[in-house]
């Protein structure tokens, strides 16, 4: 097959500009964001004002737009959020970074409304506007100091009172690349609107819940103090949070990479905010990680390995378990090693175990486990054991034929006929690999055709199925010269 050419810049001018140019307009006539790039691109042979221009007007339209946005019309729309937030990018910031930064703030202004008037339940709208605040922070980074320095004013006119985060988002995004004493002035004022709005809240008849604006600002100021380096107003405004939101292992970390060990255990051992599934014995690996490693760095490397074992025997967690072999000397990790891979071989919930071994990865002993419990795995798991299967065929055919039996017997028993496809190739699956598995099967368990018949007493109304088993009835793989053959068909 002759290869397609590839694409360049070179062999585009070849083309000569009559040629590009005829390209171009076919284009921008059947694609509106691409015509409106070109547009762009167009009056920036003006210079930067008639850029900014261009993309006042689009703006102008966003901002003023009311009727909503159907579903099948929504990725258009996203997609033509792009091309103005590409425009802006692409086309104004090289030549005026200072008047991009003004459309992007205004872009991302139109947020509320846009999400309103849009079901945006893929993400996408949602996506370009990360994308616009993304870029704020590459734009601040090549402002000039007094504009640098009015930064801070333009993002509260522009986003001040946005409930939906984007404003903290925003100080998050562009806050590394401001001057010190601009942080420190932006500080301030945060400071004086969280005291005043406060004070307006506490006056006012409750009527119910309402949302504070003094939440994000709060936010915004513990991201400031991280940008100018000063910890302990971070932790000053960490300790105002009510106790079961404080980010203890944010602080934690912090202060242990300050060299402030003892104040980072402290804060490691709070109760604070818990992660996603974390228990209370508080041996979550995320948490168990940075204690030991203040316990380590406080010269108490015993407790460490210690707390680091607990949360193994509690978790079966392969990154603490190789932090802790880490920190053994030569040898003994091999040792280590062994105990733990026993340890989770006895496991009374082989699902963790199974877990475990795959995240190790000893796909042996994944294998041998498998083998320990075969009625234990469950055929509904199809977004998981399918592909463990896979893993496990070449090499340990029994575990492979346990899963496959497993997925089979739960799309039949279901008669789950939309999954009959997946079913007839677990089954080709699993006549490929009858050759290796059925000498070396347990006694409780039967061969491939004593299984096969076992189906077709069991399921033989579902003609579905049989169907297409006979559709895709499966050939044997040539045996490779190189090594023995994997799978053979017995079936004759």
């Amino acid at each position: 097959m002759a290869r397609k050419p590839a694409l360049s810049t070179d062999k585009l001018k070849d083309l000569g500009t009559d040629k590009l140019a005829q390209l171009v307009l076919d284009e921008a006539e059947r694609n509106a964001g691409f015509r409106r790039q070109v547009k762009a691109a167009l009056a920036g042979k003006s210079g930067p004002e008639a850029i900014a221009k261009l993309i006042d007007r689009r703006l102008s339209g966003l901002a003023r737009a009311k009727s909503f946005i159907e579903w099948d019309k929504a990725r258009a729309f996203a997609d033509d959020l792009r091309s103005l937030t590409d425009t802006i990018t692409a086309e104004l910031a090289p030549a005026a970074p200072a008047l991009a930064m003004d459309r992007l703030l205004r872009l991302i202004a139109t947020h509320e409304q846009v999400f309103e008037r849009v079901d945006d339940s893929s993400g996408r709208v949602q996506d370009v506007y990360y994308q616009a605040i993304h870029a704020t922070g590459d734009l601040a980074r090549s402002l000039p100091v007094p504009e640098a320095d009015a930064l801070p004013e333009k993002i509260m006119t522009a986003l001040g009172e946005s409930t939906h985060g984007y404003l903290a988002d925003v100080a998050e995004a562009v806050a590394p690349h401001l001057p010190q004493d601009s942080l420190a002035r932006w500080d301030g004022d945060l400071k004086d609107a969280i005291a005043e709005r406060q004070a307006e809240e506490a006056a006012r008849k409750s009527d119910g819940w309402f949302y504070s604006m003094t939440s994000q600002w709060a936010r915004m100021r513990q991201i400031l103090a991280s940008a100018r380096g000063d910890l302990d107003l971070l932790i000053a405004l960490e300790l105002k949070k009510k106790p079961h939101i404080q980010d203890t292992l944010v602080i934690g970390a912090q202060l242990l990479e300050a060299g402030r060990s003892a104040e980072a255990l402290e804060w490691v051992r709070k109760p604070g905010r818990r992660s996603f599934g974390e228990t209370d014995d508080g041996l979550s690996p995320e948490r168990v990680s940075l204690e030991a490693r203040i316990l380590d760095a406080t010269g108490d490397r015993s407790a460490a390995q210690a707390l680091r074992w607990r949360c193994f025997e509690a978790r079966l967690s392969a990154d603490i378990l190789r932090e802790y072999l880490k920190q053994l000397p030569d040898f003994e990790d091999i040792e280590a090693e062994d105990r733990a891979h026993a340890f989770a071989l006895e496991q009374s919930d082989p699902d963790v175990a199974l877990q475990f071994f795959l995240d190790w990865p000893r796909l042996d002993l994944a294998a041998k486990l498998i083998e320990t419990h075969p009625h234990r795995w469950d055929g509904g798991e199809w977004h998981i054991l399918p592909k463990i299967a896979s893993l496990l065929e070449h090499d340990h055919p029994l575990a492979a034929t346990i899963l496959y039996r497993a997925l089979l017997d739960n799309i039949l028993d279901r008669a789950g006929s939309k999954a009959y496809g997946h079913g007839a190739k677990y089954l080709g699956k699993l006549g490929l690999l009858a050759g290796e598995a059925d000498p070396i099967r347990p006694g409780g368990m039967v061969d491939h055709a004593a299984y096969l018949a076992k189906l077709k007493k069991t399921h033989p109304r579902k003609s579905g199925f049989w169907a297409r088993v006979s559709d895709t009835e499966p050939k044997a793989p040539q045996a490779s010269p190189s090594r023995r053959p994997v799978w053979v068909n017995d079936d004759g």
